[in-house]
């Protein structure tokens, strides 16, 4: 496959790893608007959640990094989060890898916590969240 095409699809990845870090952590929101949200989100919260508490590396980077690596670029070490979203919050940053281990820990436990509380909340507001069952 041609190097460019390789790129290509490593940029793809890369956005929709991105798609997916916003969705578990911020669909919480869309689920309030629209309930049945709520059936894809709480398993996106979940994984999100397991990978980011045992420091795993998430299948998508590994993909990323595989089709970088073909395109004959260096790939990087690590996770999605670390190498793109850590330097564009906090620019200049340099951490030990066991700071940033812990920090993903909070961010994956504030995540889960955060939309615990969400859910929490919606189901005493608006008396439950999903789809309702039919009405007799």
């Amino acid at each position: 496959m041609p190097g460019v095409m390789l790129q290509i699809l490593s940029e793809m990845v890369a956005i929709l790893h991105l798609g997916f870090i916003l969705f578990a952590a911020l669909g919480g929101l869309l689920a309030w608007r629209w309930p049945r949200v709520a059936w894809m989100h709480l398993p996106a919260v979940g994984w999100a959640g397991v990978v980011a508490l045992n420091g795993w590396i998430c299948p998508l980077t590994r993909l990323e990094n595989f089709f970088r690596q073909a395109a004959g670029e260096a790939g990087y070490h690590g996770g999605f989060i670390e190498q793109w979203l850590l330097p564009l919050i906090y620019p200049g940053l340099v951490l030990s890898p066991e700071t940033t281990q812990r920090l993903l820990m909070v961010l994956g436990a504030a995540v889960l916590l955060g939309n615990l509380l969400l859910y929490g909340w919606m189901g005493w507001k608006k008396g439950g969240v999903g789809p309702r069952p039919p009405q007799a």
